[in-house]
């Protein structure tokens, strides 16, 4: 009985010793690692902030927060296996092993998950050469709308009806940026073949102007209208076309405002729709 009771002694003694000791320590490494965390979304967060305010255009304002996520992200993954690490060693866990078989095991999963690896890689080099920001609207291969997200392995789009897309970066062959520094609202006007082009035209551009010059459009508006000519014609029609320069995704909301008025304008003049 004496025998066992200086078993549960000496058990006991050794807990505590290891609870002040290797556990005073783990709890002081999860801490640090905790406010180390937050330090991370801090900074992380004042560096968009800052990377912002440096700008007022929007296109280097979505880059600055594609990027400030992208860094939060690798910060607290560094901090995730630096933490675990440390805490294994704590426990008494041999790490040498570990590493070797997490080397093995990583050659391993390297050969099986080659997709993977290509899915990082491509989209490490799309936010390199900034191809794509959160808040773009981009078609990949017959998948269009909104950049809502991009991590390292997959891009993430939301197109009109609210669906949701999930494309890895290593499927990823060509990307039509339609909102990258500047977009342009094309216009194919459409007008019987009876009618005067030349009048069209300068109906046209009349429109371009008034549009321009209303304050709920002029910061929209990069440039006036540019009517190319006549795009097409057939006995039953003819086609003008024509385009405004606009800022990056206002290429919609001013086409339609512009066939608003369009519609308007041929409707006082007369003008016969084929």
């Amino acid at each position: 009985m004496e025998r066992v009771a200086l078993t549960l002694q000496k058990h006991f003694d050794a807990i505590v010793a290891w609870l002040l000791t290797s556990g005073i320590r783990i709890l002081l490494i999860l801490v640090l690692a905790a406010v180390a965390c937050r330090l991370a979304r801090v900074l992380t967060e004042r560096l968009n902030s800052f990377m912002q305010g440096l700008t007022d255009s929007l296109e280097r304002q979505k880059r600055a927060r594609t990027l400030s996520h992208i860094v939060r992200t690798i910060a607290l993954t560094i901090l995730l296996i630096v933490t675990t690490m440390t805490v294994l060693g704590e426990i008494g866990v041999n790490l040498a092993p570990v590493l070797a078989a997490a080397g093995i095991g990583g050659l391993a999963v390297g050969f099986g998950a080659q997709n993977l690896v290509r899915d990082v890689i491509t989209g490490f080099f799309i936010l390199l050469e900034d191809q794509i920001r959160v808040g773009d609207i981009v078609k990949v291969g017959d998948k269009a709308g909104l950049v809502e997200h991009i991590s390292l392995r997959v891009l993430t789009l939301r197109d009109f009806d609210g669906s949701v897309h999930l494309i890895p970066h290593g499927t990823i062959t060509t990307v039509t940026n339609m909102t990258k520094d500047c977009s342009y609202a094309v216009l194919d006007v459409g007008i019987s073949s009876r009618e005067d082009a030349d009048t069209v035209i300068k109906i046209l551009n009349d429109v371009g102007e008034e549009l321009r010059n209303d304050p709920l459009f002029a910061s929209d508006i990069l440039e006036d209208l540019e009517v190319v000519g006549i795009d097409s014609f057939s006995a039953a029609r003819i086609v003008i076309k024509g385009r405004i320069k606009t800022a990056p995704i206002k290429q919609w909301r001013v086409a339609r405002e512009f066939r608003r008025r369009l519609k308007k304008s041929f409707d006082h003049h007369g003008i016969e729709l084929p």
